[in-house]
């Protein structure tokens, strides 16, 4: 069968609990931008850039249904060819489809590692945008020189798995994956495969014993665990987030460091020098 290709990644989906206290604490503490506001009858969503890596939040007003979970990761939106084709092709696989959009579709999470995969053939960084933002996305100039944090971008996302060899013939098989590297992460006792997907890298992560990414596995299931920033000066990164009071933590590499959930709306943030693998 032939794989889905993937191009550009256009925005990481993820849940919330408070849709205004997340947006003002990314707004502050990260200077990120409001791109969108997209309130309907099931959720209060948005997009928000963060060193032009873009996210879509989404706060259900029924807490209910996600509150075992809280906030996290729901999947990644990526540019297709041919958004007809990419149906096909997950419909060819028995992947079941959980929201049905016509332009875009997501795939169900428990299909696929516990990542919904969302495919559109429009391109959210391009000019004009597939929807009007309310300010254009700042360069990449402005947050790897200008702002404090040194982002560089999107270093990769790690989805943590149970099943690693299983995982990696997935991505390689269903999205046309990369695999790029296999290394042993000792900060967490997990084996790491780095699979080019489109513009982006996927680090899967498997636990080898007890630790942190055990737990994440037993509380959780299969999913996407951070986000990794580059950074151009990860102590001064430190020291910005030092100054507005939150907590840091160890990254799930040596070359690392995390942002508390607890202190970061819920997610996992990580951020590693930008030439660092």
């Amino acid at each position: 069968m032939t794989p889905i290709r993937c191009g550009a990644m256009n925005h990481v989906n993820a849940v919330i609990d408070d849709f205004d206290q997340t947006v003002d604490f990314f707004t502050q503490v990260y200077g990120a931008q409001f791109l969108v506001d997209m309130p309907r009858d099931e959720w209060h969503a948005c997009l928000m850039a963060i060193g032009r890596v873009i996210f879509q939040f989404f706060s259900p007003h029924d807490n209910l249904l996600h509150a075992r979970f809280g906030p996290h990761y729901v999947g990644i939106e990526y540019t297709v060819p041919d958004v007809g084709e990419a149906r096909d092709a997950t419909n060819a696989r028995g992947i079941r489809i959980a929201r049905e959009l016509g332009p875009a579709f997501h795939i169900h999470p428990l299909d696929a590692y516990g990542v919904s995969f969302e495919f559109y053939d429009h391109d959210f960084h391009a000019v004009p945008s597939p929807v009007p933002y309310l300010e254009p996305i700042h360069p990449i100039e402005f947050w790897r020189d200008d702002h404090p944090l040194g982002i560089t971008g999107l270093k990769r996302y790690r989805v943590v798995v149970s099943d690693l060899d299983g995982a990696k013939r997935f991505l390689c098989e269903y999205v046309n994956g990369t695999v790029t590297y296999e290394v042993e992460r000792k900060a967490t006792q997990a084996r790491a495969v780095g699979i080019e997907l489109g513009d982006t890298v996927v680090e899967l992560l498997s636990p080898t014993e007890d630790g942190p990414l055990e737990r994440f596995l037993a509380r959780n299931g299969d999913g996407i665990r951070s986000v990794v920033f580059g950074t151009t000066n990860v102590e001064q990164a430190r020291s910005h987030f030092a100054s507005h009071g939150v907590e840091l933590l160890p990254g799930d590499d040596e070359e690392s460091f995390a942002v508390r959930p607890a202190d970061n709306a819920g997610l996992l943030f990580e951020f590693t020098e930008a030439a660092t693998g």
